[in-house]
């Protein structure tokens, strides 16, 4: 079984910056694409950023030049590093990995971490 755990959300002003880590745990495991997502109140799931065995990182426009994506395949381990936050940047954003384990497709969604952008 595979688990997602996400850390690093909190409340920071207009302007700042925050890190989001995702750790992955679990054997026998095979990691295609990592990704971050995020949904504010009242609205749907959507795309951050993503990045994957054969490609990427990709970017929605909203956070282009602003968010990196990256990861430290020894620790299995998943960054969003977010400057010049913007209150639209609010959301619960979620960390999702597809892959496989023995043979088998594989999706894991973290729990999620809060971000609150506000003066």
């Amino acid at each position: 079984q595979v688990q997602l755990v996400e850390s690093g959300g909190g409340l920071v002003q207009p302007g700042g910056s925050l890190k989001l880590s995702c750790t992955a745990s679990g054997s026998r495991f095979k990691i295609y694409a990592l990704g971050w997502y995020r949904q504010a109140p009242g609205k749907q799931r959507d795309l951050v950023a993503r990045i994957t065995n054969s490609g990427g990182p990709n970017y929605a426009d909203s956070v282009k030049g602003r968010f990196t994506i990256s990861r430290d395949n020894a620790k299995n381990t998943l960054y969003l590093q977010m400057n010049s936050l913007k209150p639209e940047d609010t959301a619960v954003y979620y960390c999702n990995l597809q892959g496989s384990s023995d043979y088998t497709s594989l999706e894991v969604w973290g729990q999620g971490t809060l971000v609150t952008v506000s003066s």
